[in-house]
C-alpha cells in the first residue's frame, strides 16, 4: 500500500473489488454488443469487408496511442473519476455510429477505442490494488471469468434485440452507462495516484517481460483466433453454421478455467506457471490439426486449450500486481494493455499470412510459432535469474 495526499491507496478491499469488477463487467458486456453490431451495420450499408477491417483496426490504434498517458491522467483527474468519464464517453459515442456517415466512424472509433482502453487499464489497476496479495491470482481469475461471461452474453442480447435500427445501439449504450454505478459506489475507496513513477512508460514494457510478453502473446492469439477461427473451420471442412460456434468453445473454457488457474498462480512461481501455460499452448497448437476435421473433438480441444491459454492474461496481471504498487502499478498495467493491443494488431494479419502459406493448417502453425517464441524467452529469462548477479548482468548486456 502506498500513500498519496495522506489518503489510503489500497483500492478499498472488498468494496473496491466489487466496484472495479462490476464496472468492467458492464463495459465488457456493452463492448461485446458493440463489436458485432458495428460490423453488421457497415455490411448492411454496403461497406466492403476490407474497409470494415480497416475501420475496426482503429480501435487498436487508439489503444496503443492512449495507454502511455492513462496513469498520468488518472493522477490528475482521479482514478474513479477518469474511469466514470471513459465509460460515459463510450456510452455516448455508441448511438452516434448509427447516425454518422462512414468517414466519421474513424473518429468515433478513435474516441471509443481510447475510452474502452482507459476503462480496462484503470479497472485492472484498481483490482490489482484492492486484491489481497495472497489471493491476487484467484481475484484476477474471478475478474477474467466475469469478463468472459459478459463477452459471451453480449451476442445473446444482440440476437434478441436484432441488429437493425437504433434500438440495439441504445441498449448497448444503456448497458455501458450502468457501468458507472459501481464506480460511483466505490468512489470513496478508489486508489489514489501521485505523479512520481520510478520509470518511464517505455521501461515498464521490459521490467516484467514475463507479464508483458504474456499480454502480447494473448492479444495476438485471442484476436487472431476470433477473427480467423471460423475461416480455419471452413477450410478443414465444417459448414458455416458450425464454424460460428467454434468461438463459443473458447469462451466457455475461459469462463470455467480462469478461477482454477488463478488459484494455482497463488500457490506457485507465476513465471514458471506462465512457462507451463506456454508449453501447453504449444502442445495444443500441435494437436489442433489432428482433431480439426471432427467438430466435437475440435470444440472440446478449443475449450480446454482456450481456457488454459486464456490464463496468460490472468496470471500475467497477477504477476504485475506482485511486482509493483501505486503509480508504478498503474503505469505497468498500462504497458500490459499496450502489449495486448499491439498483439491485437499483429495477430490477425500474421495468422492470415500463415494460413495462406500453410493451407489449411497455417492457423495452428502460426499460433505454435508464437508460443515457441514466448517459451524460449521465458526459459532464457528464468535461466538468467538463476545466474550470479554479476554474470547475469554481463550476459544481459551482451544480449542487448
Amino acid at each position: 500500500m502506498t500513500m498519496a495526499s495522506g489518503r489510503r491507496t489500497d483500492g478499498g478491499g472488498t468494496i473496491g473489488l466489487v466496484a472495479a469488477i462490476g464496472s468492467v463487467a458492464a463495459v465488457g458486456l456493452g463492448f461485446s454488443i458493440t463489436l458485432p453490431l458495428l460490423a453488421l451495420t457497415l455490411e448492411d450499408r454496403g461497406i466492403s469487408s476490407t474497409w470494415i477491417g480497416i475501420n475496426t483496426a482503429t480501435w487498436g490504434l487508439a489503444a496503443i496511442a492512449v495507454t502511455p498517458f492513462v496513469s498520468k491522467l488518472a493522477a490528475r483527474i482521479g482514478t474513479a473519476q477518469l474511469l466514470a468519464l471513459a465509460i460515459l464517453t463510450l456510452a455516448a459515442a455508441l448511438p452516434l455510429f448509427y447516425i454518422a456517415p462512414f468517414w466519421a466512424w474513424f473518429l468515433l472509433r478513435l474516441v471509443g477505442g481510447a475510452a474502452v482502453t482507459t476503462t480496462f487499464v484503470l479497472s485492472e489497476f484498481w483490482i490489482s490494488s484492492a486484491a489481497p496479495p495472497a489471493r491476487r491470482g484467484i481475484v484476477m481469475g474471478i475478474y477474467a471469468s466475469v469478463l468472459s461471461g459478459g463477452f459471451a452474453l453480449g451476442p445473446v442480447i444482440l440476437s434478441l434485440t436484432g441488429t437493425q435500427g437504433m434500438l440495439p445501439f441504445l441498449i448497448g449504450s444503456g448497458v455501458l452507462t450502468l457501468g458507472i454505478i459501481p464506480v460511483l459506489c466505490g468512489l470513496p475507496v478508489a486508489p489514489k495516484l501521485d505523479r512520481r513513477e520510478k520509470h518511464s512508460f517505455g521501461r515498464f514494457l521490459f521490467l516484467a517481460p514475463a507479464a508483458t510478453g504474456a499480454a502480447l502473446l494473448f492479444g495476438t492469439i485471442e484476436t487472431g483466433a476470433f477473427a480467423l477461427l471460423p475461416i480455419y473451420g471452413q477450410r478443414v471442412g465444417h459448414t458455416r453454421e458450425l464454424v460460428i460456434l467454434l468461438g463459443i468453445g473458447v469462451t466457455i473454457g475461459n469462463i470455467l478455467l480462469q478461477m482454477p488457474m488463478g488459484m494455482l498462480s497463488d500457490r506457485m512461481d507465476r513465471r514458471k506457471l506462465l512457462m507451463i501455460i506456454a508449453a501447453f499452448g504449444l502442445l495444443g497448437a500441435a494437436i489442433l490439426p489432428l482433431v480439426a476435421a471432427s467438430f466435437w473433438p475440435l470444440m472440446i480441444a478449443l475449450a480446454i486449450w482456450g481456457g488454459v491459454i486464456g490464463s496468460l492474461y490472468t496470471v500475467g496481471l497477477a504477476h504485475l500486481g506482485s511486482r509493483f504498487t501505486g503509480s508504478d502499478l498503474a503505469a505497468a498495467n498500462a504497458a500490459f494493455v499496450f502489449c495486448y493491443s499491439l498483439g491485437g494488431l499483429v495477430g490477425p494479419a500474421t495468422l492470415g499470412v500463415a494460413m495462406d502459406v500453410w493451407n489449411p493448417h497455417g492457423f495452428a502453425i502460426g499460433i505454435g510459432l508464437f508460443f515457441a517464441a514466448y517459451l524460449a524467452m521465458l526459459i532464457i529469462r528464468i535461466g538468467l535469474a538463476r545466474l550470479p548477479k554479476a554474470v547475469s548482468k554481463g550476459v544481459s548486456k551482451k544480449l542487448s
